[in-house]
């Protein structure tokens, strides 16, 4: 009997199975990130404290996100900032405070989500998504998937002391209420619905909005095909830079 026979045998009763390190795919999500220049940053770790507990999103992720709100300010680009997928705000939360610590309270904030969860995955997204909701359905906790209450994300982003407002909370699917309740100008847009259907339907009605140099946050780009195919169809006749923030995450400037 070989020695990883020997191994695994008590390893199986747990469902656990010796390998290769080589063997293992993203490695990395098991490495420990070095984010010691992030950390540094004491003016962004501070913001990120009071956001992390309402956020799914990695560190890096929010990182961007604080810095492009900082790039759009110095650069004086016109908009509001916009985000379509909230969860319980944490992202939101970031941007809302980023603008008081940076003294400015005249960009609108608008909120886009469902505020009762995922809804369902469909065969543009890709078989790990449809599994994954199948799973979640037989364990009858297929409506909970991000699920965060209006009551909820309202709560939360008013904690921040952000004027109440300039924050527009759109609820309802978004294939539905867009493109009503639309702002003027964009000038932060953030993608975080994961979904082929809903990604798509976003791009189309608001990156026309997005001004010049304005950013573009596709959250999930890396983490669902949905989500990625729609970005490339989109984008497929007017090629773009999509730059990697990290193993989901992609930016661009227009």
């Amino acid at each position: 009997m070989k020695f990883s026979n020997i191994i695994n045998t008590p390893l199986s009763w747990l469902g656990l199975k010796l390998a290769r390190i080589s063997s293992i795919r993203n490695l990395e999500s098991f490495t420990p990130k070095n984010i010691e220049d992030i950390e540094a940053d004491l003016s962004f770790m501070n913001i990120y404290r009071q956001a992390e507990a309402f956020t799914m999103v990695e560190i890096e992720r929010c990182y961007a996100l604080y810095k492009s709100v900082q790039y759009i300010l110095r650069k004086n680009i016109p908009g509001d900032f916009v985000e379509c997928g909230v969860w319980r705000g944490g992202s939101a939360m970031l941007m809302a405070l980023t603008l008081l610590q940076e003294k400015t309270t005249d960009r609108t904030i608008y909120l886009y989500d469902t505020f009762s969860g995922m809804p369902q995955p469909e065969k543009e997204d890709g078989q790990k998504a449809l599994q994954i909701w199948d799973t979640s359905e037989k364990n009858g906790n297929g409506s909970d998937w991000c699920f965060a209450t209006y009551d909820d994300v309202h709560t939360n982003m008013m904690s921040t002391g952000y004027p109440a407002e300039k924050m527009i909370f759109v609820e309802g699917d978004v294939e539905k209420t867009i493109p009503s309740n639309l702002p003027e100008k964009i000038a932060l847009l953030r993608l975080d619905t994961d979904w082929y259907a809903s990604t798509k339907h976003e791009l189309i009605h608001l990156y026309p909005l997005l001004e010049k140099s304005g950013i573009l946050i596709v959250d999930d780009y890396g983490a669902w095909e949905g989500a990625r195919k729609a970005v490339d169809e989109y984008f497929e006749n007017a090629p773009v830079y999509l730059h990697r923030i990290d193993e989901t995450g992609r930016l661009l400037m227009k």
